[in-house]
């Protein structure tokens, strides 16, 4: 009785850091509106235009959501490694029923009924994926870092093998429209990134699912004793997991209009990085999708600028990871010293 008092007493301590995280996301707030600010002012009169807007507003969601894919199973205690692979995966298994059941000539009706079979069978790819890696850790055992690093190896290597090394071009207008065009004016994969969140958020916030999926990262032996199945929840989470990625994956075929083994393999460190600075708890049950978007904005925010002031020329890459980096370690020195500071005040 004594060790179920002590494992509930971390649950509730964990729960309280979790009702307190506003103060997080306020300081997040402060961070992007001061990025915006240094780069208006190193770009006058180039940083603060619709265009460059709009052109953010085209190129972060399918990271957003493969950022997103990276919270819901830090949320859990764990981590999936594998959501560049997954949505490579799913995006080619779209690619080759889209270059293949199409025949020349074939009418919009036809074509739309494609296209809408392979994003719902890409899906189902991503969901299959989901599923492995489940399995992989609930039934084996396999620590998630561990697992993920694998199935991230695996599915690459599928890709690879269906593709032979080559890249998947030649898609219809109906799938570019969906990462190149606007409607009323609001580029479409911001549409798909903020339905997507919605109904993220609802699961979250809003189900016994979600409630359980904190309770498990909180506290995996507190959980289990409320009558939480900890193997389904982590199954559910490595399946939603999967089917982000796909959706991501769908997204990055229809803008590149091409389908590729290692497209947005540089993605994968970036999307950590920006779960861990939106104050997801990397140990689990601590973290809120709100706070990883202003996460994701302010890093795209800082990306823009260093494109457009092109700084290091050549390495600008290299500069950029560094401003990365250091933004990091800056927001984890300011949340140290808070929570320091609160303890002494405690």
């Amino acid at each position: 009785m004594q060790l179920i008092g002590k494992e509930f007493n971390k649950l509730q301590d964990n729960l309280s850091l979790f009702r307190n995280r506003d103060g997080s996301i306020i300081q997040l707030l402060i961070l992007m509106f001061v990025i915006i600010g240094i780069m208006t002012i190193s770009n006058p009169g180039l940083y603060l235009t619709w265009r460059n807007f709009e052109a953010i507003a085209f190129s972060f969601p399918q990271f957003g959501l493969l950022s997103i894919a990276i919270m819901v199973t830090m949320l859990s205690g764990g981590i999936d490694l594998s959501v560049i692979s997954t949505a490579n995966l799913s995006g080619i298994v779209a690619a080759m029923i889209l270059t293949t059941w199409i025949p020349a000539g074939a009418g919009s009706g036809q074509v739309i009924l494609v296209t809408t079979l392979a994003i719902v069978v890409a899906i189902l790819v991503g969901l299959l994926c989901g599923i492995f890696n489940g399995m992989l850790i609930t039934i084996i055992k396999i620590p998630e870092i561990l697992a993920t690093l694998g199935t991230m190896q695996v599915f690459m290597g599928i890709a690879i093998v269906l593709t032979k090394g080559h890249a998947i071009v030649g898609f219809p207008e109906q799938l570019l429209f969906l990462g190149n065009d606007t409607l009323v004016g609001i580029p479409i994969p911001l549409i798909i990134f903020i339905a997507t969140i919605f109904i993220i958020t609802v699961i979250l916030n809003k189900t016994a699912y979600g409630y359980e999926l904190y309770m498990l990262g909180a506290n995996r032996t507190a959980a289990r004793f409320t009558g939480i199945r900890n193997n389904v929840i982590l199954l559910r989470t490595y399946m939603l997991s999967g089917c982000l990625s796909a959706i991501a994956g769908i997204m990055i075929i229809s803008q590149t209009n091409s389908a590729k083994a290692d497209y947005g393999s540089s993605y994968l460190f970036p999307a950590i990085v920006v779960t861990v600075m939106g104050g997801v708890n990397p140990n689990g049950g601590v973290g809120r999708v709100f706070g990883v978007i202003i996460a994701i904005l302010s890093m795209q925010f800082l990306s823009s600028g260093f494109n457009m002031l092109r700084i290091g020329g050549s390495a600008s890459n290299y500069v950029q990871d560094i401003a990365w980096g250091s933004f990091l370690l800056l927001v984890m020195m300011i949340n140290y010293w808070k929570n320091k500071k609160g303890g002494i005040r405690k």
